[in-house]
């Protein structure tokens, strides 16, 4: 059991979070979810013990170990993956070590044999015999290839080393286990080993992710950071927000109807209470209005952008067709003999791999990059607006503009008040409007690129990982518009729920084997492809 007792922070005057008292069970699941700035990483990082609450305190059980997603790669980089992994278990993997050392050394005595004996104590305490072979297991399962379990940390792309570093936090059954983004670099293949993966953990997890339909699949309780507050609500996130809509309508429902008892009240003793005959009418009445006590609704960290895409002018009925489409760069073949058709109003959802060609498909389609073999062939009417995964690539090299005039340059027909009302709508009033684009966060930058599709109103939109740095707000409102949307989508994403939701077909990427069409949505294509129910 992990236990917080009363807990509060603030930074710079404002409070995130006030008296938290809760408790996390073994063998539940929750999910932290919250508004960006909420204050989620901070509460995690007190659970951790990387920061020190304001006031109050958290516990452990004794001897209990505590595994943590870390992000600093770099500190490993001459380590071994594999070592790496096993690093997750300190208490077995230094008496690994010490082993290994004393052995290597060649040196016995009684001494250094009860040592030996102590250490093998440990490693069978610790599961040790069998670290290796569970080790290579988590990393195969989070997609990293047994050819690279030897190699040293610092030879592996970024994104891999991200995924030996859940791998360390899996390692080992930990008692509790805090993973802030885990699903962040992973796969659709990879992302669905991990949700089997958790499903089965029986210690305390306690998860933050911008992925819904992760959290809804592995969470059996959701802990929201909202009203400077943390409340545990059972299930996941879309059982959350329903609890809490509720929640929220029942009790302005109580106070509505108290502050009208209490204007009644007041109404009486206002007009009776210098009258003799009903003093004690008055007396009774302001006793009544002593007990009434109203419910502190604080203000909701949560704020919803609206985003819509209207189509200024229609296509013509078949918009694009890809014909045996191949790019290679150096040796390696990214595409070969792509090829479909998509006609109005199809939305097609771009799956693989990381690095089979997913963000390169995308930029031939947008006309960003040129294949080395095949056609791409635009319909009639055809205008294409299109995001890329790097925002840089997006936003140019106008990054002194402020975000008002960065926006504005596209369309110099609307008028001010036009891009200052669609800037409002995504989340940026007067004063953040007038920030430079360069100094943006990652969620803000994301917001302005879908302003400017939004201004253009292009018929097919092409859009590369949008759900990167918005928070799950953002996202419900991207998926909605994505759904209402009435031109044709080519999109890549690693969030399940927006393909279910938005998908009409799929395309799956197969590098040397080419590629599958399957019309039809997402959840068709898990069963045909025989991936309907998951293992891990």
């Amino acid at each position: 059991m992990l236990t917080v007792s009363e807990v509060s922070k603030s930074y710079g005057g404002r409070t995130l979070f006030e008296n938290v008292t809760t408790t996390f069970e073994p063998g539940r699941r929750y999910g932290l979810t919250g508004a960006n700035g909420a204050g989620k990483s901070t509460f995690m990082k007190i659970l951790a013990g990387d920061i020190e609450p304001d006031t109050g305190s958290v516990s452990y059980p004794p001897n209990a170990r505590l595994s943590v997603l870390h992000q600093d790669h770099d500190r490993y980089a001459d380590d071994e993956v594999l070592d790496v992994v096993i690093m997750g278990n300190k208490r077995l993997y230094d008496a690994l070590t010490e082993k290994e050392r004393i052995l290597a050394s060649g040196e016995m005595d009684d001494e250094i044999g009860m040592r030996l004996g102590e250490l093998e104590v440990v490693i069978a305490e610790e599961n040790g015999y069998d670290a290796e072979a569970e080790a290579e297991q988590i990393l195969e399962g989070l997609g990293i290839d047994k050819s690279l379990h030897r190699r040293k940390m610092r030879e592996l792309d970024p994104g891999l080393r991200v995924r030996v570093l859940l791998a360390q936090a899996l390692f080992g059954n930990p008692d509790i286990l805090l993973l802030d983004e885990p699903t962040n670099d992973l796969d659709i293949d990879s992302i669905r080993w991990l949700e089997g993966f958790l499903e089965r953990y029986p210690g305390v997890l306690v998860v933050i992710s911008h992925d819904r339909h992760f959290l809804n699949t592995v969470c059996t309780d959701t802990a929201d950071v909202d009203y400077e507050n943390i409340i545990v609500y059972p299930g996941g996130y879309d059982d959350m927000l329903r609890q809490k809509v509720q929640y929220r309508t029942q009790v302005e429902r109580q106070n509505a109807a108290k502050q009208k008892k209490i204007a009644e009240l007041q109404e009486f003793i206002r007009r009776f209470g210098a009258n003799a005959k009903k003093a004690s009418q008055a007396q009774s009445r302001k006793r009544q209005l002593q007990k009434i006590e109203l419910v502190d609704l604080k203000r909701s960290n949560i704020q919803r952008p609206f985003i819509r895409f209207d189509v200024k002018n229609p296509s013509g009925k078949l918009v694009l067709e890809v014909k045996n489409v191949g790019k290679s760069f150096g040796d390696k073949t990214v595409l070969k003999d792509v090829t479909f058709t998509l006609t109005r109003g199809e939305k097609l959802a771009v799956v693989g791999p990381n690095g089979i060609g997913k963000s390169t498909l995308c930029k031939i389609v947008a006309g960003v990059l040129e294949p080395d073999k095949g056609q791409v062939n635009l319909g009639h009417e055809v205008s294409v607006g299109y995001m890329p995964q790097i925002h840089a690539e997006g936003l140019g090299d106008n990054l002194d503009k402020n975000a008002h005039e960065w926006l504005h340059q596209w369309d110099d027909k609307v008028t001010v008040q036009e891009v200052r009302g669609l800037l409002g709508r995504m989340l940026f009033p007067s004063q953040e409007a007038e920030k430079p684009v360069k100094v943006l966060s990652g969620g803000e930058t994301v917001r302005l690129l879908l302003s400017k599709l939004t201004l253009l109103g292009p018929n097919l939109l092409v859009l590369d990982e949008p759900t990167n740095h918005l928070d799950l707000e953002s996202i419900r409102a991207l998926t909605e518009a994505l759904q209402q949307y009435e031109g044709t989508l080519v999109f890549v994403t690693h969030d399940q729920a927006l393909i279910d939701d938005v998908a009409t077909c799929v395309l799956e990427l197969r590098g040397e084997r080419g590629a599958d069409f399957f019309p039809g949505p997402y959840e068709d294509f898990l069963r045909k492809t025989g991936r309907a129910a998951r293992s891990a």
